[in-house]
């Protein structure tokens, strides 16, 4: 991959194709958020159809950035899984997938955004209009 600054392709996913499915299971693997699996298609199409919004950024056809929107609609919603090729950070990737999930949330009246921004990324993330939720702390369980 390219590391200088190419033109980004930014689009939602709704319906992803099988190739699609490939590069969303590499890109969770290259996050190390996933090893190998033997049902890691069918998990990565359920992801795409149950987050509220899905995207992903593709540098000349490649698939190098994903990330989505879990909402119920009507409330709030919550970014994850937001991550970029280490190739292609600091060109804009994440920033262009971050804009592409806020507009479509705004889109469909979600103003209240949420995330856990994982560390190095709390700069960009405050760029983008989110500040840190005073008096919370980031809790997570593992079955």
């Amino acid at each position: 991959m390219s590391t200088k600054k190419e033109s980004i392709d930014c689009r939602l996913l709704c319906e992803p194709r099988e190739d699609d499915l490939a590069a969303i299971i590499r890109l969770y693997r290259e996050a190390g958020w996933w090893g190998a699996g033997p049902n890691d298609r069918e998990l990565a199409a359920g992801i795409v159809a149950g987050s509220h919004c899905f995207a992903v950024a593709a540098v000349r056809g490649e698939m190098v950035g994903m990330g989505r929107a879990i909402s119920d609609g009507v409330s709030d919603a919550y970014l994850q899984d937001v991550f970029v090729h280490p190739d292609q950070r600091n060109h804009g990737v994440a920033t262009a997938i971050v804009a592409a999930l806020l507009d479509r949330l705004e889109g469909d009246g979600l103003g209240w955004v949420g995330l856990v921004a994982s560390n190095g990324s709390r700069e960009m993330y405050e760029r983008l209009g989110f500040v840190p939720m005073t008096g919370a702390t980031a809790l997570l369980r593992r079955r």
